[in-house]
């Protein structure tokens, strides 16, 4: 395995530059526009990332469990499955026995969470509230029993792929997820407020259809 991963040497420096976790969201909310996938569906490496300069949430994603990774931490993601919406996928991270977790949203309270979680369930829990489509339903569901180490994609040099690298989120359709809800939970749900629904949507691209 080449020592950075397959990227270079300064694509290597520039990821570990970022050295912290808010630094990592911080730089992909400020320095990486949004990928509306305009000329079609993308799944961008975290090489073509830094070097187009865009990511949507899966691609966002990715990035950040790389600058994890050149900051000290296992590339870890865990995927969020809904209903009548699109999922979404957090690069997780742990300090201090506590989850937090890193992303790339159209959603202002899809981002960022800071490692005070105890278990998973509880850090996706967070999440719960802001995940919602443009009806105003709530939509989240079910996440990732465990977190997937990105290690197991090494060998097909993941973070340096010229090419998009389907692969990772085919494999996050098909691992074990544990719902959040039950039954009768669901048939219990309130649309959104109007004033949280209007707050994740501050700074948001404006395209059909909207993705977490």
């Amino acid at each position: 395995m080449p020592e950075y991963y397959g990227l270079d040497a300064s694509e290597w420096r520039r990821l570990r530059a970022l050295r912290t976790p808010h630094n990592i969201q911080r730089f992909l909310d400020d320095d990486i526009a949004y990928n509306v996938e305009h000329s079609g569906p993308t799944c961008l490496s975290p090489r073509l990332v830094l070097r187009r300069g865009h990511a949507h949430c899966m691609e966002g994603a990715l990035l950040a469990a790389a600058a994890l990774r050149a900051t000290g931490h296992p590339p870890l993601l865990l995927d969020l499955e809904s209903v009548r919406d699109d999922d979404h996928v957090l690069a997780v991270f742990q300090i201090d026995r506590h989850w937090g977790a890193i992303a790339k949203s159209n959603y202002s309270g899809l981002r960022f969470r800071e490692p005070v979680y105890r278990s998973l369930r509880e850090l996706v829990m967070s999440y719960f509230p802001h995940y919602y489509n443009l009806q105003g339903e709530k939509t989240l569901r079910a996440f990732s029993t465990r977190p997937v180490n990105l290690r197991r994609f090494d060998s097909r040099l993941w973070m340096a792929s010229e090419d998009d690298v389907w692969y990772i989120p085919e494999h996050l359709c098909e691992i074990a997820h544990t719902p959040l809800l039950t039954p009768s939970q669901i048939r219990r749900l309130h649309p959104m407020d109007r004033r949280l629904f209007d707050a994740g949507l501050v700074g948001s691209v404006q395209h059909e259809p909207p993705a977490p």
